[in-house]
Parts: structure tokens; C-alpha cells; sequence
């Protein structure tokens, strides 16, 4: 049975405070949690018979069967599906990163949770293991962006860091550092390298003074027709995602 105490503890973790305080996170949809419980340990798990019967063994610590009134009491979401879970935050380790072998992506002060979920699904979809925020990007466990990465956080790993210093260190070893610029070089005629740091700025100020001046290779990317009065700038997400894919196409077609 669903008691009270469950719904408001369920409840509670939609702020990041409880979240921190229980080390717990809520994720809820049929797709979305059946690809997290292939990567996340499962504390709580509710939902409909019929849902349960298509999973066959459920890892998870405590499985209620529940109907949809309940899982309506309990959902964080406006349109409930047929199962909801309460997971434990990973406990990811930032020295696994290698951007010396690697491509990472780096998020300076990213507020939009949906814009950093369909972040983290770009780097799942191009291969990128790792993203690391600086602490003031919003928190990819908060429920809006669980949802917005469609389980890509089951494939890809989220650090938060002092990202100046963790920049300034990598800058120091030789490692090259990305950023999109509107008098940087045009993307599509630069070279561009295997491995590396592709950073992304705010969606109102772009990248702050003091990580700009740790970038080593400014890139632009390019309107079309070059010249055409056009909006200011493109969205963080889908300028991540042109980024990306040129790196990746480099990669399958080199020069």
C-alpha cells in the first residue's frame, strides 16, 4: 500500500535540498525508468500490474503495485504514466575523465533543466561518457531534467566541480579547450582534434570572462546564407548538438 508517508517523501525529493539530504532522485515514465534500472540502484518502485508483468525480475530494494490513482498521488509529472521510481544518486568519480583520449563536454552555468537534459541525450547519442557543470548549472537529477534526458543518464556520467580550476588544470596539460564565439573561426574549416573539451556557455551571457580566456580554440558557427539578418544566437542545446556532430562526422570522414 502507498501510504502517506511514501507520497510525501516522493513529494519532497522535487526539491534539490531533499535530494542531497536522502542522496535520492525521482524518475518516472514505462521507457525511462525500465533504462534506469539497468544503471541506477532502485530504492522504491510503484507501478500498474501491467507494467510490472512486461519487466520480468525487478531490481529494485522495495516494488508496490499500485493503480493509477496512486501513482497520480505520488507523481511529480502532470500526466502520470504507468510507473514511477526512487533511485539512488551515483556516486561518479571526476578523475575517470581522460580529455586527453576523449571528448568531454563542459557546461558553464546551464539554467534551463530541459536544455540540460537534451544536453546530456546529445553526448548519449554522439558517444560522450562525461559532462562536467560548474556547480551553478542546474542540478541534472532535479525531476525536469531526468525527464528531458529520455534515460541518456543511464549511459552518461555528470560531475560538478569548480569548472574554472578544473579548465585551467586540463588547459595546463596541453589539452584542447572548445567554446562557440561569434568571431571565432568558422567550425566547418577548422581543424578539429579526436579528443578534447567542447565548452558550452549560459543561454543569456554564453561563457563567463574568466572560462573564456582558458579557451584555446574559439569556433563559430556559421548562419546560412552568411550575412542574412538572423536571430541573435542559436539555443545552447542545439548548438551543442551542431558541435558535436561535426566533430563526429570529422571523425567517421577524416580529411
Amino acid at each position: 500500500m502507498l501510504s502517506k508517508a511514501k507520497v510525501k517523501y516522493i513529494h519532497s525529493l522535487e526539491l534539490k535540498k531533499f535530494r542531497n539530504e536522502h542522496r535520492s532522485f525521482v524518475a518516472e515514465g514505462n521507457k525511462l525508468v525500465a533504462d534506469m534500472l539497468q544503471a541506477f540502484e532502485c530504492e522504491l518502485l510503484i507501478a500498474k500490474p501491467s507494467w510490472m508483468a512486461t519487466q520480468g525480475d525487478i531490481p529494485a530494494i522495495e516494488l508496490l503495485v499500485a493503480e493509477e490513482e496512486d501513482i497520480r498521488k505520488a507523481s511529480l509529472q502532470k500526466n502520470p504514466q504507468d510507473v514511477l521510481a526512487v533511485f539512488k544518486l551515483p556516486e561518479w568519480d571526476i578523475t575517470d575523465i581522460s580529455p586527453r583520449e576523449e571528448l568531454v563536454i563542459a557546461l558553464d552555468g546551464i539554467q534551463d533543466p530541459g536544455n540540460l537534459g537534451t544536453i546530456v541525450r546529445l553526448a548519449d547519442w554522439f558517444g560522450i561518457a562525461h559532462i562536467v557543470c560548474g556547480t551553478d548549472t542546474a542540478d541534472v537529477f532535479s525531476p525536469k531534467a531526468i525527464q528531458a534526458t529520455m534515460g541518456a543518464l543511464a549511459h552518461v556520467k555528470v560531475h560538478y566541480t569548480d569548472l574554472e580550476a578544473f579548465l585551467r588544470t586540463q588547459a595546463s596539460q596541453g589539452i584542447p579547450l572548445y567554446g562557440t564565439f561569434l568571431d571565432g573561426e568558422n567550425i566547418y574549416g577548422k581543424t578539429l582534434s579526436n579528443n578534447g573539451i567542447l565548452v558550452m556557455g549560459n543561454e543569456g551571457n554564453g561563457i563567463r570572462p574568466a572560462i573564456e580566456s582558458l579557451v584555446n580554440e574559439r569556433l563559430y558557427i556559421p548562419n546560412y546564407p552568411e550575412g542574412q539578418a538572423t536571430s541573435e544566437s542559436l539555443n545552447v542545446a542545439i548548438a551543442t548538438a551542431v558541435v558535436c556532430a561535426e566533430f563526429r562526422r570529422r571523425q567517421r570522414n577524416p580529411a
